[in-house]
């Protein structure tokens, strides 16, 4: 399908967003992604064996394969949650452990292709390798998730629902978008989905903050959404700098609002922090524990006592400098 490319020299386009937008975000792939590729390859003789074979080695040589292709796009699957999983700083574990099934299927598949008469205990020994190689070859699923404290899991699944729903929103805008065609508007859609992102972290580390956010995550995004699929049909009907400019300018303000609420919500955080730190210090100093600063003579602290005075001092410091 033929697209429409905008640059520096490209008519009823300014050369302002080529400086400040970056180029399109590459999509996320696993390094392994292309290994699953090949073991379906290896495993073709089972299919083209079979048409040389009895009924009976037929059924089984098709089902080998048919279960290796199945694991292979199980392991594949795998590998895309895997990736996004990691490129993201706060992640839930995937729900499902793919790579897991597919090492299953992989070792099911050799051993139904390798099993004749009188040979299980062998085809079962192949189909125990194959599960051990398959886990050397491509590891195993995320089974933690990553940078969320301990939640009530009801909150936590809440949160989760309207991060999946919103970013259902911002599918929709890349769909369309993706369809004027224009490269620029690409890359300006992702940096904008990228602060969005970060929002999205922000709840995910902490569910509590869900309802300060629920505005953002539901009913601006929706907006956005709105506008955008609307922008795109009137664009691609006149090419109207005006009204790319107005879509800019639209995008450019949301940013802002959702650059302000992850800061706001982060300022939050970090003021909880100070008072749970303020608190223990309280607690500590109760306990006979003193910082340098309130005693005067560290040489009078034991070693564990003062690490753990200059720790809470070394959390609140920086911060304070900041702030200066």
């Amino acid at each position: 399908m033929a697209q429409r490319f905008g640059g520096r020299y490209s008519p009823g386009l300014g050369s302002q967003d080529d400086n400040r937008n970056p180029p399109p975000a590459a999509q996320i792939r696993h390094p392994l992604a292309s290994r699953p590729k090949y073991v379906t390859i290896a495993a073709l003789p089972f299919l083209f064996g079979a048409f040389f074979q009895d009924p009976a080695g037929m059924a089984g040589n098709l089902a080998a394969f048919g279960v290796i292709a199945s694991g292979m796009w199980m392991t594949r699957e795998g590998l895309a949650a895997e990736a996004a999983y990691q490129v993201r700083r706060v992640a839930r574990r995937p729900a499902i452990p793919r790579k897991l099934f597919g090492s299953v299927l992989t070792g099911l598949g050799l051993g139904l292709g390798m099993a004749e008469p009188g040979s299980l205990a062998g085809a079962g020994i192949v189909g125990a390798t194959g599960m051990v190689l398959h886990w050397l070859a491509f590891g195993a699923d995320p089974m933690r998730d990553k940078g969320i404290a301990a939640t009530d899991g009801f909150q936590g699944e809440r949160a989760q629902k309207m991060i999946d729903e919103a970013e259902g929103h911002l599918a929709q805008m890349r769909d369309a978008i993706r369809a004027v065609g224009d490269r620029q508007l690409d890359a300006r859609v992702e940096r904008f989905a990228a602060t969005v992102g970060d929002l999205f972290d922000r709840v995910r580390s902490n569910p509590g903050d869900l309802s300060a956010a629920r505005r953002y995550l539901g009913v601006y995004l929706m907006g956005a959404r709105d506008a955008t699929v609307k922008f795109a049909d009137l664009y691609r009907q006149t090419w109207d700098p005006k009204v790319r400019a107005s879509y800019g300018t639209f995008l450019d303000d949301l940013e802002k609002d959702f650059s302000a609420k992850s800061r706001r919500l982060l300022e939050g955080d970090r003021t909880d922090l100070e008072i749970e730190i303020s608190v223990l210090r309280e607690r500590l100093a109760r306990e006979g524990v003193r910082t340098a600063e309130a005693t005067g003579d560290p040489a009078q602290l034991d070693a564990p006592r003062t690490e753990t005075a200059r720790f809470l001092d070394g959390l609140l410091t920086p911060d304070r400098d900041k702030a200066r």
